[in-house]
């Protein structure tokens, strides 16, 4: 029986797993297949590869992720004689992705989660499965042990900068002390972050832990991301100018630059480095997770869109700005992204603007879970309660 298997980037193909192994010893009957799916939790995961399976009647089967900054199609193969459809899948261990199924039936196309496999990842657009290879273990800290909670409130601004009133919303730590000053992390899509990443109870966990003070996190969320941040210069003046002094003027917060921080994954940490540099020594720490940053213009010419020539113009001024001294800055991506490289690059230019840097990458895609999977690290760094190695 002709196996097919899905090559690493490096050309090594992978192991085909015991169960499945021996399940194709022979043409399998239906019952054969009833066993196999129902014996095994999927995908089957070993190191080096996972093993996806899909039953059913079909013209195609693919699985469809979202990575290298484009659409990537893995094609099943029928079991002969079946209904049943594998995909053994070249992976890194210790790491995860996201994914659809492509089911097509004639010239129609089908799109679905795959029923097999129970774990999911939200964000904004819907639902996708999840494949966590092996080794991978979510963090801990990520999940509900009933350490004391924070609450959420809203807050609101009132912005001559955008002529409107901005409705933020605001973490209180566990038995916040008004009297007390606290450290500022600033999120942008902090909603987001609650919705999609675990912000909340993450804050909480690492706070009970010890691993980080007790703070104050500003969530910011914007309708116009692909407007707002990449211009930057009317956000920064928001941010420094109106949504601080609110925030002071409502609460105790440490006046220290190091004890203030500002977080945003993609363009929202394109808006947290734009607002570090058109406002310096106001926060002293940043968190960059996976930055649609251009360092290289020669990256333009496979992405045209205008955003990124704002980016691109953006990293430009910033390389002529004054350093960043006394500034900490956690910088994370993830190899399956389109602009991992970049963000090494990023790493790289702001050691030269004088920050400490921390980089960190991961085997993962452009998604929430693994910007909630660097939170501790990132926060840790930023607020100079780690002396990892950069």
């Amino acid at each position: 029986m002709t196996i097919h298997m899905d090559r690493s980037a490096a050309g090594t193909e992978p192991r085909l797993h015991p169960a499945a192994a021996a399940l194709l010893e022979n043409t399998p009957t239906p019952e054969a297949v009833d066993r196999f799916l129902a014996d095994h939790d999927f995908p089957l995961v070993e190191p080096g590869s996972a093993l996806f399976a899909w039953r059913g009647h079909a013209d195609a089967v693919a699985m469809v992720r979202w990575i290298h900054a484009g659409i990537d199609r893995a094609a099943f193969w029928r079991v002969p004689d079946t209904d049943l459809w594998l995909l053994v899948l070249a992976v890194e261990d210790g790491g995860r992705f996201e994914y659809k199924l492509a089911i097509r039936y004639g010239d129609h196309e089908e799109w679905q989660l795959d029923q097999l496999n129970p774990e999911r990842a939200a964000d904004p657009f819907g639902e996708n499965s999840a494949c966590r290879t092996y080794g991978y273990a979510r963090p801990a800290w990520t999940e509900d042990h009933g350490a004391p909670r924070g609450i959420i409130a809203p807050f609101e601004v009132q912005s001559e900068t955008f002529g409107e009133t901005r409705h933020e919303r605001i973490y209180l730590p566990p038995n916040h002390d008004r009297d007390a000053p606290y450290p500022l992390v600033v999120i942008h899509d902090g909603a987001d972050f609650v919705t999609y990443a675990n912000l909340s109870i993450a804050l909480d966990n690492l706070i009970h832990a010890g691993d980080i003070p007790p703070l104050v996190a500003a969530l910011v969320q914007t309708g116009d991301r692909m407007g707002e941040y990449p211009r930057g210069r009317r956000h920064a003046r928001y941010i420094v100018t109106e949504m601080l002094p609110a925030l002071e003027a409502r609460l105790k917060l440490a006046d220290d630059p190091a004890d203030r921080v500002l977080l945003g994954a993609s363009l929202g940490a394109v808006a947290s480095l734009s607002t570090a540099f058109r406002f310096p020594g106001v926060f002293g720490g940043l968190i960059l997770q996976s930055g649609s940053f251009i360092l290289d213009e020669k990256t333009l010419q496979s992405r045209e869109h205008p955003v990124f020539v704002r980016i691109a113009k953006l990293v430009a001024v910033l390389r002529r700005a004054p350093k960043l001294i006394g500034t900490r800055a956690f910088v994370s991506t993830g190899e399956l992204e389109g602009l991992a490289d970049e963000n090494r690059k990023l790493a790289g230019l702001l050691r030269e603007q004088g920050v400490d840097v921390r980089f960190k990458s991961a085997w993962d895609g452009h998604h929430w879970h693994n910007w909630r999977d660097q939170l501790r690290d990132g926060l840790m760094w930023a607020l100079n309660r780690s002396d990892t190695p950069n």
